[in-house]
């Protein structure tokens, strides 16, 4: 009874905080989502002559592959932002983006670190988030039967982002003895999991946000590193990556889960 009554007042907290903020919620959520794009984008300009000789000396690619991945790099990260912040050419922004991410997992030897791994897919989740709202339901051929809108592309995107998305928080999980550890995790898992299911998704997904955002301010302060010290970047780096997934999250706050969820069944049932 006194769980019930706990879970209640969340929901109507969460419930008015999405009152309050829902006409700028969205604009929010996309901005933290291309923060790490802008921010890398930009750090590809200011750090054209090491990002090139890093490619350079790890592929042995020559001087004009190694600039001309640096170009694509930087272009193409700045270029989708603007178009995604102006609402234009939205999906080939994000397909753009996706192709950026698969660049830099393969360039950077990504691909055989699990926990960058699982960031960068991660992030992929978010930008597939973005993708499906920036679709229009499709429109059933057929009026009355739900199964047309049920399987639209639109529904399973928003769950392969849900899912995706919840893979940075495995990155998170400490698996030390003491209390505060075991807590966390379980607290975590069960939130994440609620999120990839679609149960409970706005509240599970809001206090993954301000979880999320604590530990990021928290573990990631770049600021109060010197900027010549090479850990400067690599928490810059943490910081803004970390932010995009709470940009997609934010989205699941502000959109609701889709179709293939709990909370969409529960109301059929």
């Amino acid at each position: 009874m006194v769980q019930n009554s706990l879970m209640s007042a969340a929901e109507d907290v969460a419930d008015q905080f999405l009152r309050v903020t829902k006409q700028y919620l969205p604009h929010v959520a996309r901005l933290c989502l291309i923060s790490t794009f802008l921010e890398d984008g930009i750090r590809m300009w200011f750090q054209w002559s090491e990002q090139k000789e890093y490619i350079e000396s790890s592929w042995g690619c020559g001087f004009f592959l190694a600039s001309l991945f640096v170009l694509i790099n930087l272009l193409g990260q700045l270029g989708g932002c603007i178009l995604i912040l102006s609402r234009n050419f939205v999906q080939y922004a994000c397909f753009g983006l996706f192709g950026i991410i698969g660049l830099q997992t393969i360039a950077y030897s990504i691909l055989w670190d699990p926990k960058f791994l699982m960031r960068n897919l991660a992030l992929g989740g978010g930008l597939l988030l973005l993708l499906a709202e920036s679709r229009s339901e499709g429109r059933s051929m057929f009026a009355g039967v739900p199964t047309v809108r049920e399987s639209s592309p639109k529904q399973y995107m928003q769950l392969g982002g849900r899912v995706l998305l919840v893979l940075m928080f495995m990155t998170l999980l400490h698996f030390d003895a003491n209390f505060l550890s075991i807590l966390q995790n379980l607290v975590g898992t069960a939130l994440i999991i609620l999120v990839a299911i679609g149960f409970k998704t706005k509240l599970a997904a809001l206090t993954l946000v301000i979880w999320l955002f604590i530990i990021n301010v928290s573990f990631n302060a770049f600021w109060t590193i010197p900027t010549y010290k090479p850990m400067h970047d690599f928490l810059k780096y943490d910081f803004f990556q970390t932010t995009s997934v709470i940009g997609g999250l934010l989205l699941v706050v502000a959109l609701g889960p889709g179709g293939v969820s709990m909370d969409e069944k529960k109301k059929e049932w």
